[in-house]
């Protein structure tokens, strides 16, 4: 159980109780999964953008494994995309680095996003994907 005001976690079958931190963290993020339509269009898709191989498919779930992290696609009945531009009810979404936003925007709409009208800054561009999920291209080398 994590205390989250003192940042402890206690092992409830010995009563250990030790310090969250960076170095010890109490979890790890091991995959995002996101919801769909279908599974293949967007599990291609993103295979494609992210240079990850599609280690699992079928028509209700796919799986992409990256180097530290996997992406998971789930197949919803009556799903409904996120609206862009929204009113706040998109939750998240992506921010993907590229060397150059311009043409990495062109590839993306080659390999089936969609380019809104609505962009909302100068620094990045707004793509949906497959499914209508909203991510951002953003210049890599802002990224450190």
């Amino acid at each position: 159980m994590t205390n989250t005001q003192t940042g402890t976690q206690t092992d409830m079958t010995t009563g250990t109780t030790t310090e969250t931190t960076a170095e010890n963290p109490t979890a790890t993020l091991a995959m995002v999964t996101l919801d769909a339509a279908e599974t293949k269009p967007m599990a291609d898709f993103w295979s494609a953008v992210l240079g990850w191989p599609i280690v699992y498919l079928d028509e209700d779930y796919a799986m992409l494994t990256g180097p530290s992290h996997a992406l998971g696609i789930g197949a919803i009945p009556d799903y409904q995309p996120p609206a862009w531009p929204n009113d706040g009810s998109k939750q998240f979404h992506f921010d993907v680095a590229v060397e150059d936003v311009d043409a990495a925007a062109e590839r993306f709409v080659d390999l089936g996003a969609e380019r809104p009208a609505e962009q909302p800054g100068d620094t990045w561009i707004v793509l949906l994907d497959p499914a209508g999920h909203p991510f951002c291209l953003t210049n890599a080398s802002a990224w450190g």
